[in-house]
């Protein structure tokens, strides 16, 4: 079953645009190819322009949890702990039947 995760990131303040261009890099290097990976948009917190919020869409969780440990294991995102301010915080959601 498909699924969505909503990532949210604060960036250090006044990094936003850096984290933005990084998490694009990533998604554009290592997104297309990724098995289950559908796709995501990014978007801006209108009242805190430190977070960035990304969706992604997945095809199962199956396919996400294989990404995250592949991605651990290789440091794709360990990049973004120099941007962050926090750790970043993922909610992974389903459509209800």
């Amino acid at each position: 079953m498909a699924i969505k995760v909503i990532v949210e990131l604060q960036a250090k303040p006044g990094r936003q645009a850096e984290l933005k261009s990084l998490i694009e890099s990533i998604v554009a290097d290592h997104g297309p190819g990724q098995h289950g990976f559908l796709g995501s948009t990014r978007y801006e917190v209108l009242d805190n322009p430190d977070i960035l919020v990304e969706i992604a869409d997945w095809e199962s969780a199956e396919a996400r949890v294989a990404h995250m440990q592949e991605a651990a294991a290789s440091g794709i995102y360990t990049p973004l702990g120099e941007l962050l301010a926090a750790p970043f915080r993922a909610t992974v959601i389903r459509q209800l039947p």
